[in-house]
């Protein structure tokens, strides 16, 4: 009886004996290959993701809810991150057409995320619909490089943040980071700022998701009114003379900042792991997704056109391209309004 209990305590069939380990050592081989191809099904997909969640969500969400997620969780880092540092060092004015390029990329990812998401209506996301189509390892494969998207662009959203915050209260971003120069050169600058607000916003969204949901949704709407403020008031005080060169660095340029722009829309496959909540997933899953992603792209488009035609893609600031612009043409006030509008879109972001 005691070596029944004992064995039974033990995780594995195969850890029991040593005849055991060594019978499951040779056939590791066949189980790996078995890994690699192994594939499931849709079925068994659902059935999983409803145990693993206890109890089946309600079905609240419709297009219009599945879109406003969409813009809020696209909308952000493409701006206040990188607009600036691709106009100034890959395309010029031309990073208009690398948000276009990119944007084109991203709805061609989004046709295959809502036919996936209608498909295998879960919480999983792609990560459940490689599962399905191309098997275990490759979802794998995928899942990992999913959260290290995430880690980067929670990271490169964090440092911004810090550079806007200078801006508003009247410092250089360097003010606010720590300089250690024994590090390598591009690694020396400490930012103790974006992992506090890194560690404050994972911990508020722990404690209550609703709460962070709201605050979502209100940071949405004021994020949204202030990008129709630079965007309205920035094109008062454009120079067609800025759009020349167009493309200083050619085709490659263009192209090269498209795919880092491509960064921009990072969240649109947030929405597709709503498929569960969704009232109607076949019909509200595509609409929400494509108005999301084209509302997206012409947004990034005018804010890119609106920022290099107000200053030439030369004097760009990299770290707050747009609180800079605005203070460059003799708006110190808008910078302001321009630096608290970024905090809040990387607070949501």
């Amino acid at each position: 009886m005691a070596e029944k209990q004992s064995r039974g305590c033990l995780p594995e069939e195969s850890f029991q004996s040593m005849g055991n380990y060594w019978r499951a050592l040779r056939q590791t081989g066949f189980r790996l290959v078995d890994r690699i191809t192994a594939r499931s099904l849709v079925a068994d997909e659902i059935r999983e993701v409803l145990a693993r969640s206890g109890q089946e969500m309600k079905k609240t969400l419709s297009w219009w809810d599945l879109m406003w997620f969409g813009i809020g969780g696209v909308i952000g880092a493409g701006i206040f991150v990188l607009s600036g540092q691709e106009a100034k060092e890959s395309s010029g004015p031309a990073v208009v057409l690398s948000y276009g390029i990119s944007g084109i990329s991203a709805m061609l990812s989004v046709f295959c995320y809502t036919e996936f998401a209608v498909e295998i209506p879960v919480a999983g996301g792609s990560f459940a619909y490689l599962r399905v189509e191309l098997g275990d390892f490759v979802a794998f494969v995928a899942g990992g490089n999913i959260i290290l998207e995430y880690i980067m662009g929670c990271a490169a959203v964090a440092r911004s943040w810090t550079s806007y915050l200078a801006t508003l209260i009247n410092h250089k971003p360097d003010d606010l980071r720590i300089n250690v120069s024994s590090l390598p050169r591009d690694y020396s600058q400490l930012d103790p700022l974006a992992v506090v607000l890194c560690v404050a916003i994972c911990s508020a969204t722990v404690l209550s998701t609703k709460a962070a949901s709201h605050f979502n949704s209100v940071t949405t709407i004021v994020h949204i009114f202030i990008l129709l403020f630079i965007i309205v008031t920035g094109l008062l005080y454009a120079d067609s003379s800025n759009m020349k060169p167009f493309a200083p660095f050619g085709a490659s340029g263009i192209f090269s900042s498209a795919a880092v722009l491509f960064f921009s829309y990072v969240g649109f496959d947030a929405v597709s792991t709503m498929a569960e909540e969704t009232k109607n997933p076949p019909r509200d899953i595509p609409l929400g997704l494509v108005g999301a992603m084209s509302i997206t792209t012409v947004a990034y488009c005018l804010l890119a056109l609106t920022l290099c035609l107000m200053v030439p893609y030369s004097r760009i600031d990299p770290d707050a391209p747009f609180s800079v612009a605005f203070e460059t043409v003799g708006l110190g006030w808008a910078k302001y309004i321009v630096s608290f509008g970024a905090l809040k879109g990387e607070l949501k972001a």
